[in-house]
């Protein structure tokens, strides 16, 4: 097939290197004093080492190649580690190229039990990464709220209604006495944060369970807990606090995952909440277990 590819000039190449560092496909190795095109399949045509090679010695040619395979590529990355896997497919991600990242993503997923980093948080931040080098999601957004509080007069200090410990979902035990029979509160670690009175009107009387979405990580783990919080603490009821970024309704979807595998359905509350404190919407969800 036609198609472009990057191309040496060997007058030029004084065999520095600089562009082997720059390739994160592995496409280019140092072979006789020279930068050398290993292979058709691990260039990716979009010249990243263009950028970095001093003399000028890299170009992009259109000729007869063999098609570019992102699985080659991957078996490449995964060798050099975590952070080589996230560069080259947010690389990807910069170029548009979703096909390709579509298959980096597979790759990773079908091998996940051979790879020694954290598959799940290699796809998390890929996700949220934008071509401005940003995370894509609201909630990283840098915000300052102006409040008038200068009106606001509150000399009481409000007891706390927490009742247990742990807190923290990895932390917790489901089978805790505490859970037994319980209304249980699984809210976001955002949410306190912005919901004043937060103790007094959600917390009370409840047992609770905290939980960042996106940036926790193994949670896989969250889902068994929640299962067996049903199953064998047979908790009441269960309200979800999240925030209103889009990747807080993550919560929701683990709440969802759990509930296809329980033995029984437990009656979900969704809260959303925005980022100054206020409920944005408030619903009971009826989660089909045959979904």
């Amino acid at each position: 097939m036609k198609r472009k590819v990057i191309q040496i000039v060997e007058e030029k190449c004084t065999g520095c290197g600089e562009c082997v560092s720059g390739c994160a496909e592995g496409a280019l190795q140092i072979i006789d004093g020279k930068a050398r095109l290993i292979s058709d399949m691990l260039c990716d045509g979009l010249g990243a080492c263009i950028g970095v090679c001093p003399e000028g010695a890299i170009e992009i040619i259109e000729r007869e190649a063999e098609p570019y395979n992102e699985s080659i590529v991957m078996e490449n990355m995964v060798k050099q580690g975590k952070n080589t896997v996230i560069a080259h497919m947010k690389h990807l991600k910069d170029h548009n190229m979703h096909d390709y990242l579509k298959q980096a993503v597979s790759f990773l997923i079908e091998n996940k039990s051979k790879l020694t980093f954290n598959v799940d948080e290699v796809i998390r931040e890929v996700h949220f990464y934008n071509s401005n080098g940003e995370h894509a999601c609201p909630g990283a957004k840098t915000i300052q709220f102006n409040k008038d509080t200068d009106n606001i007069i509150n000399n009481t200090d409000q007891p706390s209604e927490l009742r247990q410990w742990p807190i923290q979902m990895h932390l917790i035990s489901p089978v805790a006495p505490y859970f037994k029979n319980a209304d249980v509160l699984l809210a976001a670690d955002c949410v306190a944060y912005s919901v004043g009175n937060f103790h007094s009107k959600y917390l009370k009387n409840k047992r609770i369970a905290v939980a960042c979405p996106k940036l926790d990580s193994n949670q896989d783990v969250y889902v068994d807990k929640l299962v067996r919080l049903i199953n064998e603490s047979k908790i009441n009821t269960l309200t979800v606090m999240i925030m209103e970024v889009p990747c807080c309704s993550g919560l929701l979807r683990l709440v969802q995952m759990a509930l296809q595998h329980a033995e029984s359905v437990v009656p979900v509350k969704m809260i959303k909440i925005s980022l100054q404190g206020d409920v944005l919407e408030e619903k009971w969800i009826n989660f089909n277990k045959n979904m």
